[in-house]
């Protein structure tokens, strides 16, 4: 029986948001074989750039040193999103509804462990592409998560329709979701920061961090459906192994790391249930390529 695999949604940021691009996002398998003029004064200068390295060092802390990394692994939160049938767009909200609730209370309990303070994001679900706070939604994206509103926007497309995969759809709501894990903790405070007087390959390399890092959010979350009928771990391999091979087709400008990078981050949360698992501000260049 055929199964349209809608695994390949990937992500970007731009102007305080990230996006799910639909770029290559189908392959049909078999359930059954899942392959973003002052005056010289000199020594005030001196001084306010002192001043500016030290809250700039104290900044990247909160991505480099998050107390979000000592929350432990993540709980059961018994998250039953139920079934998906083709072609119902009811079906289709009330199971964006609930993986989304699954995240709040997965998450929630995160947070709480780490003792940092914690919101819901508000879920939107459209049948046709918006504008948001955050700008006009880009060509071919099929979920947004918007930071002035903190906002998952949640396309629901044709495709999608005609053959759900829900493993699939629910990683990439859990993608959209670890953005929002990363703006109210506040590793997007210094991401945005240091983005803003970054050159255009610093800028990649900080886009690359992001990005990998909202997918490992992602699969540490995947990791507590082990063992469910539409969540089975032959589903789960194959969504990795399709990230590997596909995963940096459409971004020629390598904003979310290569493939195998990919891969790699995805395996790391989804063994280690943990978003200690997840910290790619403090991996090696190589690492997060």
């Amino acid at each position: 029986m055929a199964l349209t695999v809608a695994a390949s949604s990937q992500v970007f940021v731009m102007a305080g948001s990230a996006s799910a691009s639909t770029s290559a996002s189908t392959a049909a398998v078999s359930r059954q074989a899942l392959p973003a003029p002052a005056q010289a004064v000199p020594a005030p200068a001196a001084v306010n750039s002192a001043a500016q390295s030290s809250a700039a060092l104290a900044n990247k802390s909160l991505a480099t040193a998050n107390r979000i990394y000592r929350s432990g692994r993540f709980a059961d939160v018994n998250c039953r999103p139920g079934s998906l049938p083709r072609g119902s767009t009811a079906a289709y909200k009330r199971f964006l509804t609930r993986v989304t609730t699954c995240l709040n209370n997965a998450w929630s309990r995160q947070f709480r462990k780490a003792r940092l303070p914690f919101s819901k994001p508000r879920l939107r679900i459209v049948t046709r592409k918006v504008n948001t706070p955050c700008g006009k939604w880009n060509a071919g994206a099929e979920a947004v998560y918007c930071s002035a509103d903190r906002t998952m926007y949640m396309w629901i497309s044709k495709t999608q329709l005609r053959q759900p995969f829900p493993l699939g759809i629910t990683r990439l709501v859990a993608h959209e979701y670890g953005h929002h894990v990363q703006q109210i903790s506040k590793i997007w405070s210094y991401y945005w920061t240091a983005r803003a007087r970054a050159s255009k390959s610093q800028q990649l390399a900080l886009s690359r961090r992001s990005e990998l890092q909202a997918e490992c959010f992602s699969a540490v979350f995947m990791s507590t459906l082990q063992g469910q009928p539409d969540f089975t771990d032959r589903e789960w391999d194959y969504t990795v192994d399709w990230f590997r091979k596909n995963g940096a087709k459409g971004w020629p400008q390598n904003d979310h790391g290569r493939g195998p990078t990919q891969a790699n981050w995805m395996t790391r949360g989804f063994n280690s249930g943990s978003p200690a698992a997840c910290n790619t501000w403090k991996a090696s260049a190589r690492a997060t390529l």
